[in-house]
């Protein structure tokens, strides 16, 4: 009976560990949700307005400017994005980004060899569960989030837009977790490559918008074009940062209601364990005073 009653007070110590490690990884990512959340609130109105403009502009530019990184071409080769975290312990935010993946390859890009998918990853996670696949991996962002800048992600995205440049790719699909608040997450796979012009609103005449260009307008568009595409992919990166914390966040909070649940568990299972052990003592005592008392 000791020997039980020192298992589970063992078992008990261990889950008040846990506990409290869950505790403090919570408020770690409170912290760290307030900072993302501001970022990605305050920034993705004027994103969200530059996509609209940079899908307008390439409606209007008709066939007087070619822009080519809104060319479609016939799919052969695509890459695929995946936006993840680093580290762990935000309950499905990884796994979900890479089930998306998969899905899009099985539903988009089924008649692609394995030597024509493309996926660059940013962030480790998503790496680890697919570097195993037959697919041309790249790497070259995965530590993105050590240092999370504007720069940083304007050099990935101009490393993507090279790749589509130079015929590498044909589209390019970015999968990532969009923030809505910290217990939800809403998972989204765009395409980023080539820009999408404005589709025409149901029931409406399709008009060509009327810009009015100065100085020029092949070269407010070929400047502006690349300028818009740096900044969806950077709303793209602090949408995932901000989700990823909110979804540790939640994570964690349930994991301490769970150990509180399983402490009460234990220690229901303790009391009985200790009360049979006296009740067994007692049991002992007497028996041996009325052996005693016989003899």
């Amino acid at each position: 009976m000791s020997g039980k009653l020192k298992e589970v007070r063992t078992r008990i110590s261990s889950v008040m560990s846990t506990q409290q490690i869950t505790k403090a990884m919570k408020m770690v990512s409170a912290a760290k949700l307030r900072r993302a959340q501001d970022a990605i609130l305050q920034m993705r109105p004027y994103a969200l307005k530059m996509g609209e403009l940079l899908s307008n502009i390439a409606e209007a530019a008709g066939d007087d400017v070619k822009i080519d990184l809104a060319q479609k071409r016939e799919v052969k080769n695509v890459l695929l994005v995946a936006i993840t975290s680093d580290k762990g312990l935000c309950g499905a935010f990884n796994s979900n980004v890479v089930k998306a993946l998969k899905r899009t390859i099985e539903e988009r890009y089924a008649h692609l060899s394995n030597s024509n998918i493309h996926v660059m990853f940013i962030g480790k996670k998503a790496h680890d569960q697919m570097k195993r696949m037959p697919y041309q991996l790249h790497t070259e962002y995965i530590n993105l989030f050590h240092q999370l800048s504007f720069e940083q992600v304007a050099a990935a995205t101009d490393y993507i837009k090279q790749g589509f440049l130079k015929g590498e790719y044909d589209e390019v699909i970015v999968a990532y977790n969009k923030f809505k608040n910290a217990a939800t997450q809403i998972l989204e796979t765009e395409q980023f490559l080539p820009i999408q012009k404005s589709a025409p609103v149901a029931g409406e005449k399709k008009s060509r918008t009327d810009y009015i260009y100065d100085p020029d307008k092949e070269q407010m568009i070929l400047e502006l074009v690349p300028r818009i595409l740096n900044t969806t992919f950077f709303r793209y990166v602090l949408d995932s940062n901000a989700s990823e914390h909110g979804a540790r966040m939640t994570a964690m909070d349930k994991a301490s209601d769970n150990a509180n649940e399983l402490l009460k568990e234990l220690k229901i299972s303790y009391n009985r364990a200790r009360q049979a052990a006296i009740t067994t003592e007692l049991t002992e005592i007497v028996s041996g005073a009325a052996a005693l008392q016989g003899s």
